[in-house]
């Protein structure tokens, strides 16, 4: 078998990563004085690599997250927000996810929680689990056309499957009766199958009356789903008097760069 015969063989079996080491080992006589087993090893080596990373680019372009830049050794803690570093560090590890707990990230506009959900967002993909970012209303948006079109399941699964999902915006209005419903279905679904991250204005004491308070059978049955040991992160101004957005502190706002 010549070559090249090898090489097509390698690339029908969609082992193309191998291919190109392959031809490059041929092409280095330094390669050639080490062993069989050596050389052999040095071609998985690079064809486990090649779709280790291709796998990765494919999580997080799935992911769709707001802010794909993000990465947890680029968190500010300098900007005069109150954070745990400590706690966002063991939080970037991923364990909460194996433990299916969840994460509570409130804070005013421009504090930085979606940059914060993103991060840890993006951690996720990097020991690969699958991830999803969406905006609560648009979520909400995408069930109620799925509903008129009759495949409400189907997308409602859509949402339910990720190992990881991270809603932002998070009862930024309160929910009507059906939102309700909608929202109670979808966490009951990923019940202690998944992890989730809301990022709310409200801090958790206030989602009670986000999500219709006592007139509503639902609002107790959603939180008893999401809030038992969940991790909580509470971003607040240490000194309002020098507030500047987050989304200027990681150059996020196109309007201060023009």
């Amino acid at each position: 078998m010549t070559k090249e015969v090898t090489i097509d063989k390698l690339i029908e079996m969609r082992l193309t990563a191998m291919a190109d080491a392959f031809r490059i080992q041929e092409n280095d006589p330094s390669v050639k004085k080490l062993s069989f087993e050596e050389r052999f090893g040095m071609l998985v080596d690079t064809e486990y690599s090649s779709r280790k990373n291709n796998r990765l680019k494919r999580l997080i372009k799935c992911a769709e997250l707001d802010q794909p830049e993000a990465h947890i050794a680029a968190i500010d803690y300098q900007s005069g927000r109150k954070l745990n570093r400590d706690l966002i560090d063991r939080l970037a590890k991923c364990e909460y996810i194996s433990e299916y707990r969840n994460i509570f990230i409130t804070g005013a506009t421009g504090c930085g929680k979606t940059y914060l959900a993103c991060a840890f967002g993006m951690e996720a993909c990097k020991h690969f689990y699958k991830t999803k970012y969406i905006r609560l209303p648009d979520l909400l948006v995408d069930l109620d056309v799925a509903r008129n079109e009759g495949n409400y399941r189907k997308v409602l699964n859509k949402y339910a499957s990720p190992t990881l999902l991270i809603i932002d915006e998070w009862l930024l209005l309160k929910a009507t009766e059906t939102e309700q419903k909608d929202i109670f279905e979808l966490l009951q679904r990923r019940r202690k199958k998944s992890s989730t991250i809301f990022c709310s204005q409200f801090v958790q004491q206030g989602w009670y009356e986000q999500l219709g308070g006592d007139a509503s059978p639902l609002a107790d049955a959603i939180l008893d789903r999401i809030v038992h040991d969940a991790y909580s992160i509470n971003i607040v101004s240490l000194d309002p008097s020098k507030d500047i957005s987050m989304r200027e502190v990681y150059g996020l706002d196109k309007s201060l760069r023009e």
